[in-house]
């Protein structure tokens, strides 16, 4: 089978297209046929080496990147229960960097626990997008325990992860901030928020002239960090993506979000993938490519910009 793999850290180029033995799935395992990966900001990370600064445990290359996958399922391994089989189609979520490998394959061995159908009536590139933004932001949400009519002001909200945290603010009903480009207001506007604010330097005071006790919590998908701080009441929180934890001010909490301690949360992905097939989660593609493009991939996602996310098509 054809995968993608990173022999040695560095620039989109490093990304190459190998053939690898097909793998078998083991007991509690699946295996799936990938028609799409898509391509995340970890990816990234990883195959830049930045990963290993993040999270020092992290193997050495080669990898396979990529940790959203659909497409469908070919075999089980021994000792399932029955809800997933043969010629479903699914959505998985994976590491690069566990004993599974990456996304960007023709095949993967997942964990049961980590698959679950995809949405009906989303196609398989769309339905790839869900559940590494989706789930980072659901276990962000879950740490806050915020209750229905409290506040969260949301940053890079024109964002995949961002874009998830409006709308599963508003579905928790929180009252949501957001902030947006002029060019992204249409958009932000469209995921839900209540409050739409001009992005920059300036988003802290901004927040505090609507709310001027601050808000109870930020979702900081922009990583703005200690900039956003003021924004917060004081003994608020705040959820932060890539390790960021302090120092805070003001008795803040923050609560650092790494995906990779849920990606067995079976309940949480099965909750995600009912919203999105109920219309309640926006599955946003920004482009489709060829997987032996993948490194062109990676060049777009670096240059910024993209909404929605970057797929790649293993489907041919």
């Amino acid at each position: 089978m054809r995968a993608i793999v990173v022999e040695e850290f560095g620039g989109p180029e490093v990304l190459k297209i190998v053939e690898l033995p097909e793998p078998r799935p083991g007991a509690g395992e699946v295996r799936i046929r990938v028609h799409a990966a898509a391509v995340n900001p970890t990816d990234v990370l990883l195959r830049s080496g930045e990963i290993t600064r993040l999270l020092p445990q992290v193997p050495p290359p080669p990898y396979i990147p990529g940790m959203d996958a659909a497409g469908v399922i070919d075999a089980v391994g021994p000792g399932g229960d029955g809800r997933l089989k043969v010629g479903d189609e699914v959505i998985a979520i994976v590491t690069p960097y566990g004993p599974h490998k990456g996304a960007y394959a023709e095949q993967i061995v997942a964990p049961a626990a980590s698959v679950v159908r995809a949405p009906a009536g989303s196609d398989l590139a769309a339905a790839s997008t869900l559940l590494m933004n989706a789930l980072t932001v659901r276990m962000g949400l879950d740490s806050l325990g915020l209750q229905p009519g409290q506040t969260l002001a949301v940053t890079g909200a024109a964002g995949a992860v961002g874009g998830y945290a409006v709308e599963l603010g508003k579905l928790d009903g929180l009252r949501v901030i957001a902030d947006a480009s002029p060019a992204d207001r249409a958009l932000v506007e469209r995921l839900g928020a209540d409050v739409i604010l001009e992005r920059g330097d300036e988003l802290a005071r901004r927040i505090r002239e609507v709310v001027p006790q601050g808000v109870d919590a930020v979702f900081d998908a922009a990583m703005l960090h200690e900039q956003i701080l003021p924004a917060i009441r004081d003994g608020g929180a705040i959820v932060t993506v890539r390790g960021w934890s302090g120092p805070t001010e003001r008795g803040i909490v923050a609560y650092p979000v790494f995906v990779g301690d849920g990606l067995t949360e079976t309940a949480k992905l099965e909750r995600l993938r009912q919203q999105a097939e109920d219309g309640k989660l926006a599955l946003r593609v920004a482009r489709v490519l060829p997987a032996a493009e993948a490194a062109e991939a990676h060049r777009l996602l670096e240059a910024g910009g993209v909404r929605g996310r970057l797929v790649l098509d293993f489907g041919a």
